[in-house]
């Protein structure tokens, strides 16, 4: 018996993979509609392993179209909306802004819309979830300060300013219409799957290639990493027990500066291919620094971890291994 008809927007994409196969694996009882458009970093692929089940469908489509998402909402009688689509590599944003604020902003806004005509009059057990980011914060100085729930927009890149943007429509949904939404901001993903143009796939991929490594500016940006496993749980966490209305922060407590992550992923890496160490330290290739760029993440999951019991579990060096591993083989498959 089907319990709950849960939407998974980019659901084939990175992270969305990971939540789908979560949410099919813990709730037998859902039935999980994925909408992805197979763009660049989207692939059915990544989802396979479960699209046996038929509780999983997937539908190629545009959040942006109106027409295909109203039309999920009617046929699978959708309770629940768990919303990953978006563009989300910065370096894009900053060539094709109008690109993000279409799919971040037009999108998000064309799912608030379905789900409120959907539900209207009818707000008890429905739950509409946005998934964000950290950077809609801004930056922070490298000797001090951590990202709250409570800390002020401040977004640097076209990319951060449609995903704050979008944010604000959750709200406003909510504050407007009573909408049931939630919102999670999470740090920067690492794991397996990830689309090979962000900065983890890519190093372990240049360094099986012996290609350069370009590391920005002088590498002492910081991040927090967050292993997509454990953001899926908080993920599943915050969708069932967060209060409507609720924000939290998700983070994996691994703040790093960009130049030292590239010199763990160069041990791990040339450890796995069996080199000597150091050996792909000289692939190391300092560039210009990217325009907006920002100097320091750091976000506190404590109201996360406080309220709901979630905490994240992967060690940074395990989960660094783990993805390094994947992507050799994945690598090595391509030749």
């Amino acid at each position: 018996m089907i319990e709950r008809n849960i939407l998974i927007t980019g659901g084939a994409g990175f992270i969305g993979s990971h939540v789908v196969e979560h949410f099919a694996h813990t709730y037998p009882n859902y039935r999980i509609v994925v909408l992805d458009k197979l763009t660049y970093a989207g692939s059915v692929d990544n989802i396979a392993h479960v699209l046996c089940d038929d509780r999983v469908i997937f539908v190629e489509g545009d959040i942006c179209d109106s027409e295909i998402v109203d039309r999920l909402f009617a046929d699978y009688a959708i309770d629940g909306v768990i919303h990953l689509a978006a563009e989300s590599h910065v370096d894009r944003s900053i060539s094709a802004p109008m690109v993000f604020a279409k799919n971040n902003i037009i999108g998000t806004i064309t799912l608030l819309e379905a789900a409120r005509k959907a539900w209207s009059g009818n707000f008890e057990g429905k739950r509409f979830h946005h998934v964000s980011t950290d950077e809609v914060y801004g930056a922070l100085p490298l000797d001090g300060g951590i990202f709250t729930e409570e800390s002020r927009y401040e977004p640097h890149s076209p990319y951060s300013a449609s995903k704050a943007s979008s944010d604000h429509f959750v709200r406003a949904y909510h504050d407007t219409y009573g909408l049931p939404t939630v919102i999670t901001n999470c740090s920067n993903n690492y794991g397996e799957r990830q689309y090979p143009e962000k900065l983890i796939p890519l190093f372990i991929n240049n360094i099986v290639e012996r290609k350069p490594l370009p590391v920005y500016g002088s590498g002492l940006n910081v991040r927090d990493w967050l292993y997509v496993g454990d953001h899926a749980r908080a993920i599943d966490t915050v969708f069932h027990n967060a209060k409507d209305g609720e924000t939290y922060n998700v983070g994996g407590n691994n703040e790093i500066s960009n130049i030292e992550l590239v010199r763990q992923l160069i041990a791990i890496t040339d450890e796995e291919l069996g080199n000597k160490r150091g050996f792909s330290e000289e692939l190391i290739t300092y560039v210009e620094d990217r325009a907006g760029h920002d100097l320091r993440y750091a976000i506190d999951s404590s109201k996360l971890q406080r309220e709901l019991g979630w905490q994240p579990t992967m060690s940074f060096e395990e989960g660094l291994r783990q993805t390094v591993r994947w992507q050799i083989e994945q690598t090595t498959k391509r030749g």
